[in-house]
């Protein structure tokens, strides 16, 4: 059993003792530690659980992306579907409405919705107009009144519709 422990020298300096050491039983001590391996354990364990949890972020993060490229996707093809309900590439009136009968010095509402136009006029009429899906106007008619609605493109197409609003 002797021949297991470790060799030191120990001496005496103002009266407190001091163990020295050598290099070959600092280094036995130090791997019959349990703290060494049980720090090293640690160690490895810690690496593992942060690759893990590295590699569901980057996961997560490649999903998240795959899921906004599929969410784009589908509102591209719900836009296209849209211009296409609304006209698709053609030149066209899509609604021309208002109030058909109100009573002499009330006001009325017309609203319109054009697609593919690039000028709109409503005759007669005082307020702007502009090329809109939809929008609305007021008017004050102080007679049954028909307007026109003209929507025209960039080419010199145009097209027209026609509402009237009856006055008592």
């Amino acid at each position: 059993m002797a021949g297991n422990r470790p060799h030191h020298e120990s001496s005496r300096q103002n009266g407190v003792r001091t163990h020295e050491f050598s290099a070959r039983d600092k280094r036995k001590i130090y791997l019959e530690n349990p703290f060494v391996y049980t720090g090293g354990i640690l160690i490895v364990v810690a690496i593992y659980v942060g690759w893990i949890v590295f590699s569901r972020w980057n996961e997560n993060r490649q999903l998240d992306r795959r899921a906004s490229d599929i969410t784009a996707q589908k509102q591209r093809e719900q836009d296209r579907s849209t211009v296409e309900q609304m006209g698709g590439y053609e030149l066209a009136i899509q609604s021309f409405y208002g109030d058909p009968k109100i009573q002499r010095g009330e006001k009325a509402q017309l609203c319109y919705g054009v697609a593919n136009a690039k000028k709109v006029t409503l005759e007669p009429q005082s307020s702007p107009v502009w090329p809109s899906y939809s929008r609305c106007v007021d008017v004050t008619p102080t007679k049954t009144t028909t307007y026109t609605l003209t929507a025209s493109d960039d080419a010199g197409h145009s097209v027209t519709q026609t509402f009237t609003i009856n006055v008592q």
